[in-house]
């Protein structure tokens, strides 16, 4: 392996992980690629062990990188998956949100634009497990003795399987943050208020434009959801006030 260079900023195990992370986004290290043990890191970067165990836990933690005990153990440049990484995209996104405190129309207009994007590829690429993961959220939703836990839950797979259903991992990984992050925010703010009904009528005209490979109509239902959700919070808004 070519001799890595630390960089100017930060503190030694950030600075190492960050020119071995550089290192796997450019190429320099290949995936399942061995890395040198950590006492040929350390000479390398002129650091101690823990200084390089430190960064190597820093990889791993990204899932950069995995380590195996044994004789042919040691640190390997890992293979990440869309699926491991829309975990991590899931969590940064909550965070964001709720560090940040991003206000709902700003949150309302990022996930549902997102989603958006995604309709004219599902209403062309959907396939029947889909439409079933669709059909049976919607089923799920009509249960009368369904929680608000479990229909924001369902609200949260319904909207997960109209993204998958565009048939593009890429997509997914982006949206992952929008609807299992934005969503459950949304759900929260607005479960009090909102109509069940309307809200699987919305599911249901969405998943029968699906099925139909019309996007057009798919959109204009999402539309009318992304309305009646700013609205509701416009409801909630004004009742607190009113309590006031």
């Amino acid at each position: 392996m070519e001799k890595l260079e630390l960089g100017p900023d930060g503190e030694l195990p950030v600075r190492i992980a960050r020119a071995i992370r550089d290192a796997i986004v450019e190429g320099r290290l290949i995936v399942d690629q061995r890395l040198p043990s950590e006492q040929e890191l350390a000479e390398q970067f002129g650091v101690s062990r823990p200084t390089v165990r430190e960064a190597l836990k820093r990889l791993a933690a990204q899932s950069l990188i995995r380590t195996q005990r044994g004789a042919t153990g040691g640190a390997f440049v890992n293979r990440i998956s869309y699926e491991e990484a829309a975990d991590q995209q899931i969590t940064t996104s909550t965070l964001l949100l709720s560090m940040n405190a991003v206000d709902f129309e700003t949150a309302c207009e990022a996930r549902y634009a997102l989603e958006r994007a995604c309709v004219p590829f599902a209403a062309g690429r959907r396939e029947a497990d889909h439409l079933a993961a669709m059909r049976a959220e919607i089923h799920r939703q009509t249960q009368r003795g369904l929680s608000d836990e479990g229909f924001c839950a369902s609200d949260v797979a319904f909207h997960r399987a109209l993204v998958d259903a565009a048939g593009n991992p890429i997509l997914s990984y982006q949206l992952a943050g929008a609807v299992e992050a934005m969503q459950p925010l949304m759900n929260m703010i607005t479960f009090t208020a909102r109509s069940r009904e309307r809200i699987v009528s919305f599911h249901t005209a969405i998943a029968d434009a699906i099925e139909a490979r019309d996007a057009g109509s798919a959109e204009a239902a999402l539309a009318k959801l992304a309305d009646y959700t700013v609205k509701l919070v416009d409801d909630v808004r004004a009742k607190r006030q009113a309590r006031r």
